[in-house]
């Protein structure tokens, strides 16, 4: 009678794992104790042992007849056993225990997507995009808020004006990969035999040779050419607003378009002026005398000064609204508004005579604001 296999215990799970918690721990240990990577003694002995356990435990149907009658339900290969003999383990001489698997998410995970299970590698003799680029301009609040024009500069990848872009010249079909510019290799392992490509060795994956290689771009056909764009900044852009400037960027290859450029801003802060989305803020001082009796205060904008009047009695705190006095937004051109938050200042330093002014004002009766009644009320 053959021995009674505790298949959790090979996998390292309890009896409660979820299937993905089983599937996570085969990966593991299938990378560990596989043939190819693990030479230690008993290594293969291990790997198929697990390869046992999942076949059995990664099914949930087999999974259940596990549970209630044990490894003896089956015959060692993954099939449940209709007879009463039981056979030992035949191996994984091919996929018939993995048949309800994902098994090419699998073998990708455990060989890192060498083998062929469906994928395909892009030629280097395709069309490709050149690469992006990311550049960080730095702007005034004013260059920010009206617009501008910079000029920045950059490294980019540049078409070869010597070989035209095609990296050599007399090309002719690569003999090795037979313009594929891949090659198969065949490779046996413990789960049969499959196929695996890589890159030509002969020519790095182009599907062509050249009878002499261009020495200006060393076949690559781009090199490295420094240049300088003009950027016009839009108005009312604000902090870390991108820009993309399409098709601006490095070269592409063997016809593949450019690359495109994006450009992102960073606003410095401005000594006076605040910025909320379209909005511009403003806290303006004003002396007690200009709160209690009202005045008129030349303030300034980013369009240029104007006169704000200041109610008698405003307090401090007080926000003021001048319309049309913000940032004009860069989509729908509505500018938005101008908000000003009155400041009273008390003073720190008097002479005699402000001191005096101040002992009579106190005497006369001041506290008519309702809050101080309110207040009041609880101090009595």
């Amino acid at each position: 009678m053959a021995k009674e296999k505790d298949y959790y215990k090979i996998l390292g799970v309890d009896k409660s794992a979820s299937q993905d918690e089983i599937k996570s721990a085969f990966r593991k240990l299938a990378k560990k104790y596989h043939p190819d990577i693990n030479k230690e003694p008993g290594a293969e002995e291990k790997f198929k042992e697990i390869g046992e356990a999942y076949s059995i435990l990664g099914d949930p149907d087999k999974r259940k007849t596990y549970d209630q009658f044990g490894s003896a339900a089956f015959d060692g290969t993954g099939n449940a056993n209709a007879g009463g003999g039981f056979g030992g383990f035949s191996g994984f001489g091919g996929f018939g225990s993995f048949a309800d698997f994902d098994t090419d998410d699998l073998f990708r995970d455990l060989f890192g997507g060498a083998f062929g299970f469906g994928s395909s590698s892009r030629s280097k003799s395709r069309a490709t995009k050149g690469a992006d680029s990311l550049v960080k301009i730095s702007l005034t609040f004013e260059e920010a808020v009206f617009g501008c024009e910079k000029e920045i500069t950059l490294d980019l990848n540049d078409k070869c004006d010597e070989c035209g872009g095609a990296g050599g010249f007399d090309s002719k079909t690569c003999k090795t990969c037979g313009g594929r510019g891949r090659v198969v290799q065949v490779q046996r392992t413990m789960f049969g035999t499959f196929q695996s490509e890589s890159t030509c060795p002969d020519c790095n994956g182009a599907g062509k040779t050249f009878q002499r290689v261009c020495s200006k771009c060393r076949g690559k056909g781009v090199y490295v050419r420094s240049k300088t764009i003009e950027v016009s900044v839009p108005a009312g852009v604000s902090d870390g607003t991108q820009l993309r400037i399409s098709g601006k960027g490095s070269s592409g290859t063997n016809g593949g378009a450019n690359g495109d450029i994006y450009i992102e801003f960073k606003v410095k802060e401005h000594p006076l002026f605040k910025r909320d989305e379209d909005n511009i803020l403003l806290d303006l001082p004003i002396t007690i005398t200009d709160a209690i009796f009202g005045c008129k205060k030349d303030v300034p904008t980013i369009y240029g000064n104007v006169v704000l009047a200041i109610d008698a009695g405003t307090q401090s705190g007080t926000k003021l609204r001048l319309r049309g006095k913000g940032v004009a937004n860069p989509n729908t051109r509505r500018k938005g508004d101008m908000y000003i938050t009155i400041k009273v200042m008390t003073p720190t330093k008097l002479d005699r005579t402000q001191k005096q002014l101040f002992k009579e004002l106190d005497e006369t009766n001041l506290e008519v604001n309702p809050e101080f009644k309110e207040i009041n009320k609880y101090l009595d």
